[in-house]
């Protein structure tokens, strides 16, 4: 069978897939037999019903969206082709019938087909933004002020609560422009919009983002006084704006727990979990337990629905994904409801799973079986060549079979790349960009102006706004390659044709219809010059990919060793350090094809 029993595919809606059977015995009866594929492709409607039927009343899918559809005979077996015109996850798997109506099956399991959205093929860069921090202090480069902060504290010893002056959804709103246009993103992620704890339980002088009170209320500190408008008036001003450049708004979202005296902990207090000793229980991760939530408990399908019923009042007020927190935590079934309940009324929805601290059979399980799209990749944790090879070959095969991952080459839970350079955040960012799949490349507000003050999401920090010294240019020149150029969108070839443990890593990126190709070169260490020797069979015969050229005032390179000559002329590709405070470079064979 064709694809392969046991494969999983990823493709588009638009996209056609066929499916082959052979005979490889050639029996002398064929004409006496024939075949079927049993799928439920074509059938997504039926299919979210189907889970949201089953998971409701606690039974099992009886399986009422498969078909049996007839395959075409051929001059060696049998075939069908069939469009994809939905999105979801699909099984398929084709068997025989001989002249005594007895099917038989290949071994092996069904194929499983993730079918996403048709817009999300490519240009899919996203701006994480902390709407907080785009107030009167996104213009400072810190927001440390000693003198300040000692009079803050004495007011808050004394059991006063301070806040800090903090930026707007039209703060946000009136931004779009800059981040849409002139850095060339797609999508607009923001982080929990939602009120956060401002009494017991408070974290931080904001009040952690992730510490939700309420999952459809928006936090008052985000929105303006004004007489004509609700603050969901102007969230909605912002989804509209973004929309009408071409963009799309994700939320953060955070179902596996809540802050302590949300609404639903208030309402429903069954639904959360409780220690041995009766105690409320918050989570954890990596050794640290955060005492400012909640945990819930994910069994249960009243609070299923409530967390679907919430997220389908973001769609309908112009939210298009989500960013799913710590959502490895949750169940796949919980996924798989939630998301069929939201797919049912928005088909076009990305789930962009945060599955950092889960186990990769989670990520696939929750791509596949649980519906989502999306997940976050984990390259930003990645630096040697050795490490950065590794990771992106497991990557990129998981990117062909079941969902992209986003290359984030920074994150509100990280230090800032600009804290160690503008080189190396150049570096990294170029990186994750022209590494990404289908250009699913993401970084945090304040990396194109080098901002350095490490975000803390309970607290203020500065975004170094306007500053000359800033990434504008590159990263809308990076974007508008990744948006544009054949070789980042679906079905593109990328083949690693550095060794596992170079330093300077190699990657030969071409389009699906083999027409266009782009060699990207990356030296992984900015302190220290390397070297890499490509054979031209490697790469073909195209001069545009031959190698960028180290600055004249460097160093030769140096001459690498071989075991034995090569059978095709080699190029000798060569990365030296940055000189400081170097000025950006011009657009070139080096802005295209390496850094």
């Amino acid at each position: 069978m064709t694809p392969a029993t046991g494969e999983r595919l990823l493709r588009f809606v638009g996209d056609k897939i066929i499916f082959t059977l052979r005979d490889e015995k050639k029996s002398a009866v064929r004409a006496r037999q024939s075949a079927r594929l049993r799928t439920n492709l074509g059938r997504a409607a039926l299919r979210r019903r189907e889970i949201i039927a089953a998971h409701a009343g606690g039974a099992t899918a009886a399986g009422a969206s498969w078909r049996d559809l007839p395959m075409q005979p051929t001059a060696d077996g049998w075939q069908i082709e069939l469009p994809l015109a939905e999105v979801g996850y699909f099984k398929a798997k084709a068997y025989l019938l001989d002249e005594k109506n007895w099917q038989h099956w290949p071994a092996g399991s069904d194929v499983g087909i993730c079918v996403h959205p048709d817009f999300s093929r490519t240009a899919n860069t996203i701006y994480c933004a902390f709407t907080r921090l785009l107030g009167p202090t996104k213009n400072l480069a810190s927001t440390a002020n000693a003198k300040l902060e000692a009079e803050l504290k004495s007011l808050e010893s004394q059991g006063y609560a301070t806040l800090p002056p903090s930026g707007k959804f039209r703060d946000l709103t009136h931004q779009l422009p800059h981040i849409v246009n002139r850095l060339g993103c797609r999508i607009i992620h923001l982080l929990p919009v939602h009120p956060t704890p401002t009494t017991y339980a408070r974290f931080g002088r904001f009040g952690s983002p992730y510490a939700a009170l309420d999952l459809t209320a928006v936090d008052p500190a985000l929105v303006e006084f004004d007489k004509r408008t609700t603050g969901i008036d102007q969230f909605c001003e912002l989804t509209q704006t973004a929309h009408s450049l071409g963009a799309r708004v994700f939320i953060d979202i955070v179902i596996n727990h809540t802050g302590w005296g949300s609404t639903l902990q208030e309402n429903h207090p069954e639904f959360f979990l409780k220690k041995t000793d009766g105690d409320f229980a918050s989570p954890g991760a990596w050794g640290t337990v955060w005492e400012d939530l909640v945990e819930l408990e994910q069994h249960d399908v009243k609070l299923w629905d409530l967390v679907a019923d919430s997220l389908l009042v973001w769609c309908r007020r112009g939210v298009d994904g989500f960013r799913c927190d710590a959502g490895y935590k949750i169940p796949t079934p919980a996924w798989q409801y939630i998301v069929a309940r939201v797919q049912d009324e928005f088909s076009e929805t990305i789930f962009l799973l945060e599955g950092l601290g889960g186990s990769w059979e989670a990520t696939e399980s929750l791509l596949t079986e649980g519906g989502m799209q999306w997940a976050y990749s984990e390259l930003f944790q990645n630096y040697s060549g050795q490490d950065v090879a590794w990771y992106l070959d497991y990557a990129n095969r998981q990117n062909e079979r079941i969902g992209s991952y986003v290359h984030y080459s920074e994150t509100h839970d990280n230090s800032r790349l600009a804290d160690k350079g503008r080189a190396w955040s150049l570096l990294r960012n170029r990186l994750c960009a022209l590494t990404s799949p289908g250009g699913g490349f993401g970084f945090t507000c304040g990396v194109e102006w080098l901002a350095a003050e490490k975000i803390r999401v309970h607290g203020n920090t500065g975004l170094n706004w306007d500053s000359t010294d800033n990434l504008v240019p590159e990263l809308g020149r990076l974007n508008r390659l990744i948006s544009d150029h054949p070789c980042f969108f679906d079905g593109a070839k990328l083949t690693r044709l550095s060794a596992p443990d170079a330093p300077v890593y190699a990657l030969l990126r071409e389009s699906a219809e083999g027409k266009d190709s782009v060699l990207i070169l990356v030296n992984t260490d900015v302190e220290k010059e390397n070297s890499l020797a490509l054979a031209q069979s490697a790469i073909g015969n195209r001069q545009s990919a031959i190698p960028c050229k180290p600055n004249p005032t460097s160093s030769p390179p140096p001459t690498p060793t071989r075991t034995k000559p090569p059978s095709a002329p080699t190029y000798i590709l060569t990365a030296g350090k940055p000189a400081a405070k170097s000025p950006p470079p011009s657009a070139g064979p080096s802005e295209r094809f390496g850094m």
